[in-house]
């Protein structure tokens, strides 16, 4: 057993558990009203509009650079870029690379929601104190089909267990040469019953470590604030 963990569970059990707390966690932070709703925001100098149902999705990012208006669009028949208007040719290195980028911010801006994808495994495993409040703790990995080209990252979140609210996660990665990241919630965004929120991101010294240090690392001070992430202009138009 681990030990900042107060208990185990079955396995059967525990992913009963943990979807018990995944759903519960998503109603806290606006529930259906995710399904119903494209949601617009402005993050690191560029501009996102996100729709994300329960069998369609459609993420846009907008910015200007020195090539010109450039639109990424990322939706269930793959990904385009257009400059000023005009489709751009693309590697497939490159197209991946936009790809992963745009499905990157619009997966951590709608957290948890999504969280009850197809290819998502939820295992619960226990409750957890961090920074004077009960968690309880989820650790989230994904099926190789369906899982995407990220399908073996491994996430952990922790889930108050007073309001059920997302305030923690750390999560390994493997683009780019791979890391590991722990953040904070540091401000929730309540706009029309949909709650999104800034983080602190940290980093561990050496990237090589398990997701599930990242707790005991972060409480003895040992992790970096590498950033923030900051999302702002934030817009909700509800689809009827």
């Amino acid at each position: 057993m681990l030990p900042w963990v107060a208990f185990s569970l079955s396995a059967c059990h525990s992913d009963n558990e943990a979807q018990k707390i995944i759903d519960q966690s998503i109603a806290a932070h606006g529930g259906a009203l995710f399904q119903q709703a494209k949601i617009s925001f402005d993050f690191r100098d560029r501009h996102y509009e996100i729709f994300k149902s329960p069998d369609r999705f459609r993420y846009v990012r907008s910015f200007s650079d020195e090539s010109g208006k450039v639109v990424d669009v990322l939706d269930n028949e793959g990904f385009e870029r257009k400059v000023d208007g005009n489709p751009v040719g693309l590697t497939e290195k490159d197209e991946n690379a936009y790809s992963n980028s745009v499905n990157s911010v619009a997966y951590f801006a709608f957290l948890p929601y999504g969280l009850n994808d197809a290819a998502v495994i939820k295992q619960y495993l226990g409750e957890t104190k961090l920074e004077g409040e009960e968690y309880h703790l989820i650790k989230v990995t994904f099926e190789q089909e369906g899982g995407g080209e990220d399908h073996e990252d491994e996430f952990l979140y922790w889930i108050n267990k007073q309001d059920y609210k997302m305030d923690y996660l750390a999560y390994t990665y493997h683009t780019d040469g791979g890391g590991i990241r722990f953040r904070k919630a540091i401000n929730t965004h309540d706009v029309s019953g949909i709650l999104l929120q800034d983080y602190d991101n940290y980093k561990p010294e050496d990237e090589r470590l398990p997701v599930e240090s990242m707790q005991e690392l972060f409480e003895s001070g040992e992790l970096e604030l590498l950033s923030k992430i900051l999302l702002e202009n934030i817009e909700v138009e509800l689809i009827q």
